[in-house]
């Protein structure tokens, strides 16, 4: 099966949004409120050059929300549809991710999952991130987790 990554347009923000709202729908019992995912303001991300969507022909099977803060490149979302899930999707948006920090000389990728997705934290482990912290951060409970990349 064959992927294609590429920038987000504007006219794919709300395939983009419905794709998060598919992919988080399964942790809403799990939380108290939405995951802030399903809350962001996709067409200012994609306007700001943030998203990057993952198609098979036409339709997006995921994306990734990232972009350069501090010293590292943030990655804010990974979110795959439910129909693509357990199709490398998650890992091959981490290695983009990756390569674009390398891209713009930047040595550390960090992202957070909260803490009720606890399938997530095998996931990035497995791809050689640590656990930097957990803490509290606007109202959800996360789990930081950070690579320094050779």
């Amino acid at each position: 099966m064959t992927f294609t990554l590429r920038p987000a347009h504007l006219e794919d923000a709300n395939a983009v949004r419905d794709l998060v709202h598919a992919s988080y729908a399964l942790y809403l019992e799990r939380m108290e409120r939405e995951p802030a995912p399903m809350g962001a303001n996709y067409p200012t991300l994609i306007s700001r050059q943030f998203v990057t969507v993952v198609q098979k022909s036409s339709q997006l099977a995921g994306i990734m929300v990232s972009y350069p803060r501090d010293d590292a490149l943030h990655v804010e979302n990974i979110a795959v549809d439910p129909a693509f899930q357990g199709q490398g999707i998650g890992k091959l948006l981490m290695n983009h991710a990756e390569e674009e920090a390398r891209s713009l000389n930047i040595k550390r990728v960090k992202l957070y999952t909260h803490e009720v997705m606890t399938e997530n934290i095998p996931f990035y482990e497995a791809l050689g991130y640590y656990i930097r912290d957990r803490s509290k951060q606007d109202g959800y409970q996360r789990i930081f987790f950070e690579k320094e990349l050779k």
